[in-house]
């Protein structure tokens, strides 16, 4: 039994000492394996074979110890030890090590889930961090907002080159010196258009109407005829006679030379008559020749009576003398201008010029005056009946003034003299309004018209309009506007505010903004912010602040027609009063939630001082604002408080909103303005900047990091940086339980327990150093020691064996 109990034990020290040697084998072989945690064979005794219990003490013993013979040695377990390796630097981002407890959790086949201290990761074709054995990194990814989603492990990807991302501007921080040194801003640049006309009234073709000298009666032929007794003329009385043709107006041409004739002496009875044969003659231009004489032997010339041309008259003297003879004349050169008019209604722009005319101690007949066209049943325009007559002086060519008014159809002769014409305090004296009808907020913007010296030009037509104004001295975007059939000035004058950014007191009821002082010559009271159409003008009043003053240029129009023409309208604009005040601009760019860069300008103004504390006043501009319906730019206004000491005290309504319709933008794009970083110190002149905004435009994915927590982090070529995952770990509370799997990998075993799944350094798990790798901690110098001592265990072992062997060899020997 000995002997053969002897090999037994011998034989489970061979089996041990190879298991120790497989295992340290193992731990030498995966000495270079990154993660890799080495293991340890733990032996036990196996069976004991008892010889004698033993037996207590005595009174005459001391008793004796047990004698148990051992029947060799078992592997009672190989526990892998999950020490800490060396962490070393790497070069690659994605390399990962585990500083303290805890293990990466990775997908295995079929979605099982597995577990490792290997931190070789890296990316795939699908940007997934995956071991070098294809198994996924599992962690907290993140939606297409870049925020994390903590319900459920899904593979972590890190989408290099492809992923593009935007941030939306949230906050604006202005700073500068707003000094209370300087004007106040009372006073509001004020721009005023030209005169637009209404086109729809129509105005008279003066092409056709003939301006002539007036003719004069030729008396030449006229011969006398005396009658004894039949009337009531002196005898041997001296009478002169002239006469003028007369038109269907009533006017007449220039009298004739006198002609006298002496009444003969007869029945010294003053009862002669005397007949005028062979009267003047005129053209078709008159009708009737009118008949002026003295009284006896007088000088002064009256009406006496009117005939038809030609013929035959009898002055019997029975008749009054009439109306004075107006023997004026008119000398120089002459042109004239007409207009249809009616009482009550406003005159239509004048026509064309007529002539010139030159005269010399004449008159100037007018005739084929056009027809007034009939008024549509709109009544765009009324029903005229008259035409009013003007002309210019011998000395002044340039301005004209009513001559007359005449009904349609009817003819004239002008006769009236330059000083008379020209005396404007006399009633009904006037200068002819070269604007004619004047347009009115409700006039159709197509039937606008502008005046170019005699020229009327309709500036706008159904199609787009392009604006483009000047603020502060500073280029404003260009804005659009569709012109319509149904488009009116008002409609214009709305939109040019808006695209300027003119903030009026009924868009900011929140903080109402002061009105202008009133400085344009025959005006008063307050000026308040906004577009008027006054007097057939477009005016324009600024807020108050010289940066705040528009101005319009020639070029500010550009009129695209529905073929493509394009034209460039000019009302041209001029300045009625110059703001005062100082003030400051900033400049600068946000982004809305797409990454497209916004324009913006925040101009501040001095709109108060007291002995306590300064006051300004910001407005704020983007062309890039869209609203609902309309073109405003505009994006807020607001107070900036400064104390004594120049210290910023508050702003009110410091949000900004610009709303992005019709773009799929998150509309309106709020941001705060933070103007603390202002002072209100004295400088020679305010300032003001944008120190920094947290938007940015569209960028890729460029880089990653990876924090200790196990955040990664995506830097973007546009600088901004997003979250796009969380690694996370797991520990166990038995982790040397662990079932290896090979390749680096561990799947839950059945003595570990539970896993607790947490974030780099919750729970007890350890950190993760991006960057780097773990070390096996494999230590070599113990194992092969440990190496030649499992040796000489097999060896020794083997000796036993050796030993019995020739032990049994002799027993067989006893026989022979």
């Amino acid at each position: 039994m000995g002997l053969t109990s002897a090999l037994g034990t011998a034989l489970t020290g061979i089996n041990a000492a190879e298991t120790q040697i497989d295992v340290l084998g193992n731990n030498l072989a995966n000495s270079q394996t990154v993660g890799f945690k080495s293991s340890e064979v733990i032996f036990s005794t196996q069976f004991l074979q008892t010889l004698s219990l033993g037996a207590a003490p005595t009174a005459d013993n001391g008793g004796t110890d047990p004698r148990q013979t051992g029947l060799g040695v078992q592997v009672a377990g190989i526990s892998p030890d999950f020490s800490q390796g060396t962490i070393q630097i790497s070069s690659s981002p994605s390399d990962l090590a585990i500083q303290g407890d805890g293990l990466f959790i990775v997908q295995g086949a079929s979605d099982e889930t597995l577990y490792t201290r290997s931190g070789l990761f890296t990316l795939n074709s699908a940007n997934e961090l995956v071991t070098p054995t294809g198994n996924r990194l599992l962690g907290f990814g993140v939606n297409e907002t870049f925020e994390v989603q903590a319900t459920e492990l899904v593979p972590l990807t890190i989408p290099l080159g492809s992923e593009a991302v935007a941030k939306a501007t949230e906050n604006v921080v202005i700073g500068g010196v707003l000094t209370p040194s300087g004007d106040i801003a009372d006073t509001a640049e004020v721009i005023e258009s030209v005169t637009l006309g209404d086109g729809i009234v129509p105005r008279p073709d003066g092409s056709g109407v003939d301006a002539i000298g007036a003719a004069l009666a030729d008396t030449s032929g006229i011969t006398v005829a005396h009658n004894q007794g039949a009337g009531s003329l002196v005898e041997n009385a001296v009478y002169q006679y002239r006469f003028t043709f007369v038109d269907s107006n009533g006017t007449e041409s220039r009298p004739s030379d006198p002609v006298s004739i002496t009444v003969p002496t007869g029945n010294a009875i003053d009862d002669n008559e005397i007949t005028l044969n062979n009267l003047p003659t005129a053209g078709t231009e008159y009708s009737q020749l009118r008949i002026y004489r003295t009284d006896a032997d007088g000088s002064d010339f009256f009406e006496l009576d009117t005939v038809p041309t030609g013929g035959s008259y009898t002055d019997t003297g029975a008749l009054p003398l009439g109306t004075p003879l107006d023997d004026s004349t008119l000398t120089g050169s002459y042109n004239y201008m007409i207009t249809f008019y009616r009482s009550g209604e406003p005159e239509t722009k004048p026509s064309t010029l007529i002539g010139p005319q030159n005269v010399v101690n004449g008159r100037v007949h007018l005739s084929n005056f056009p027809t007034p066209p009939t008024p549509p049943a709109s009544g765009d325009f009324p029903a005229y009946d008259s035409i009013r007559i003007y002309r210019n002086t011998a000395s002044d060519q340039n301005t004209f003034y009513l001559v007359d008014t005449v009904a349609v159809g009817d003819d004239y002769t002008d006769s009236v003299p330059d000083s008379i014409i020209s005396d404007l305090s006399l009633s009904g004296r006037k200068v002819v309004d070269l604007e004619g009808p004047t347009a009115v907020s409700n006039t159709l913007l197509t039937n606008v018209t502008t005046r170019n010296g005699l020229d009327y030009i309709s500036p706008f037509t159904v199609g787009t309009l392009t604006f483009a104004a000047d603020k502060g001295g500073r280029d404003l975007i260009a804005k659009t506007f569709e012109v319509t059939a149904a488009t009116t000035v008002q409609d214009l004058a709305d939109f040019m505010e808006e695209a300027m950014g003119i903030q009026n007191q009924i868009s900011t009821a929140a903080n109402p903004i002061p009105g202008s002082l009133n400085k344009i010559p025959g005006e008063s009271g307050t000026l308040l912010p906004g577009a008027y159409v006054q007097n057939g003008k477009l005016r324009f009043v600024s807020n108050n602040g010289v940066d705040n003053a528009v101005s319009i240029n020639l070029t500010s129009f550009r009129m695209e027609d529905t073929t493509g023409g394009v034209t460039v309208p000019n009302l041209r604009f001029d300045s009625l009063q110059e703001a005062v005040g100082q003030s400051a601009v900033a400049d600068f760019i946000t982004y809305d939630t797409l990454g497209l860069p916004l324009r913006n300008r925040i101009t501040a103004v001095l709109e108060s001082r007291t002995d306590s504390e300064t006051t300004y006043r910001w407005y704020g501009d983007s062309p890039d604002n869209i609203p609902t319906s309309g073109s405003s730019i505009s994006i807020g206004t607001g107070l900036l408080t400064f104390d004594g000491d120049g210290n910023f005290i508050a702003a009110t309504n410091s949000s900004v909103a610009i709303e992005r319709n019709s773009i799929p933008s998150v509309s309106p794009m709020e941001y705060e303005l933070d103007f603390s970083p202002s002072s209100g110190l004295a400088a020679s002149e305010a300032s003001l900047a944008a120190i920094r905004q947290d938007g940015s435009p569209p960028g890729t994915l460029t880089s990653y990091v990876i924090g200790e927590d196990g955040t990664i982090r995506g830097v973007f070529s546009n600088g901004v940086s997003q979250e796009l995952g969380r690694v996370r770990l797991a520990r166990f509370a038995n982790p040397e339980g662990l079932t290896e799997r090979g390749q680096n990998l561990y799947a839950q075993g059945i003595n570990t327990g539970l896993p607790i799944e947490g974030g780099p350094g919750e729970n007890g798990i350890g950190t993760i150093v991006a960057g780097a790798r773990e070390s096996s901690n494999t230590d070599i110098g113990n194992d092969l020691v440990e190496l030649v001592l499992a040796s000489t265990q097999y060896r020794s072992n083997a000796r036993v064996i050796t030993a019995t062997q020739q032990l049994f060899d002799e027993l067989l020997n006893l026989r022979r």
